[in-house]
């Protein structure tokens, strides 16, 4: 593998461990406590060319490979996940299905904004019956004269409810079942303030507070034919395609967190005394931030290789499935076991290391959970 950057892409992860140091680092605890999508730091990364990472510089992204992008992402996740949650569910299931099946009047309207950071991108699949069984859905879309009428009901939807988002791109039943045919499915767009499209207060979670995320209903939406994206159809295949970097992306958030509370339960341990001497001079203790290095390590050459494989074109489903599934797994122990470091300290949720542990947790949910990573890994095995 050439795991090589660019100079343009060093360049840009040196941005992002910047403006992640500087800029998120020091405001974004605040809006994790006050459960606030904090849209002015992501307006900031939109400025910075940030949030069109892997759109060509042909639709105003910057035409980023999926290794530089992994890269930066380590950077601004290890500030805040919550942040860089909402950054990458923008930049990959926000974007990309505009980007991969939009037609160029599409790309030209709704991606060019999102690439350029003048928008925030969403993706609606999960429904209350359908997260992991995604072929469940019930929201339906019924042609009709010029367009497309939708009814149904999404949620654990991210980034559809900000002062900046554009509204969501979602997937709905075009067909199948009261025809006696398979269930068909295709995507739309749906933008802000369509009548019929209303959403839910921002969802309280564990953790990712400062993530916006909401349940959308859509009671007789009617959108024209232009805001189907792709084949409708083949909508449920064209998302399952885009997941594939999802899940790419969501391993790289995974190590970024992990890489942070590997950072601060060394510093921690370096600084905090007992029985005369510093902890980390307790075999236990090393014992702990030794394995957590050593399992970062191992996580993080899965994701590099599955990245490296979509930018050289070769299959990499199997590998994004095994590297979020690591990933996802090392962060929510490593940071439990950061949180052991720590001791009663960590407990305490004013603790950075504690943020960080509540965050983990949806890293082995989100974007398919790691049950479905053991299916899609299983069925690549021939099982």
């Amino acid at each position: 593998m050439d795991l090589s950057l660019t100079e343009a892409e060093r360049d840009l992860v040196e941005l992002c461990r910047d403006f992640a140091q500087k800029e998120i680092a020091p405001r974004a605890p605040l809006a994790w406590e006050e459960a606030r999508c904090p849209t002015d730091l992501l307006r900031e990364m939109g400025e910075l060319g940030l949030l069109g990472m892997l759109i060509p510089e042909e639709w105003g992204g910057i035409g980023m490979t999926t290794v530089g992008f992994v890269a930066a992402m380590e950077q601004i996740g290890r500030a805040d996940q919550s942040v860089a949650a909402a950054w990458q569910a923008h930049v990959t299931i926000g974007s990309l299905p505009l980007y991969l099946f939009g037609t160029d009047d599409q790309r030209e309207r709704w991606l060019r904004p999102l690439a350029e950071g003048r928008a925030l991108g969403a993706f609606g699949l999960t429904e209350p019956d359908a997260g992991s069984d995604a072929r469940g859905i019930r929201t339906r879309a019924e042609r009709t004269d010029g367009g497309w009428l939708i009814n149904g009901r999404k949620t654990f939807i991210s980034n559809a409810g900000t002062d900046m988002s554009f509204g969501v791109t979602l997937l709905a039943r075009t067909g199948g079942d009261g025809d006696g045919g398979p269930p068909r499915y295709g995507s739309f767009v749906v933008e802000k303030g369509t009548p019929g499209f209303t959403m839910g207060p921002k969802m309280r979670g564990i953790g990712w507070r400062g993530l916006d995320t909401r349940e959308l209903w859509f009671d007789d939406v009617w959108v024209p034919d232009d805001h189907l994206v792709g084949d409708p159809e083949m909508g449920l295949g064209q998302f399952l395609r885009t997941l594939e970097m999802g899940r790419i992306s969501i391993a790289a958030l995974s190590l970024s967190l992990t890489q942070a509370v590997l950072d601060l339960a060394t510093a921690y341990a370096k600084d905090r005394v007992q029985f005369g001497q510093p902890i980390s001079q307790f075999q236990a203790v090393q014992f702990k931030l030794a394995d957590i290095a050593t399992e970062l390590e191992a996580a993080r050459w899965l994701t590099y290789r599955a990245a490296w494989l979509r930018d050289t074109g070769q299959p990499f489903q199997k590998e994004a499935a095994m590297a979020k599934l690591k990933a996802s797994r090392v962060a929510a122990w490593a940071a439990s076991e950061a949180v052991q470091v720590h001791g009663g300290v960590g407990y305490m949720l004013d603790s950075p290391v504690a943020r960080f542990y509540c965050d983990s947790k949806v890293l082995e949910i989100g974007e398919g959970t790691n049950e479905i990573q053991h299916l899609v890994i299983a069925r690549a095995l021939g099982c």
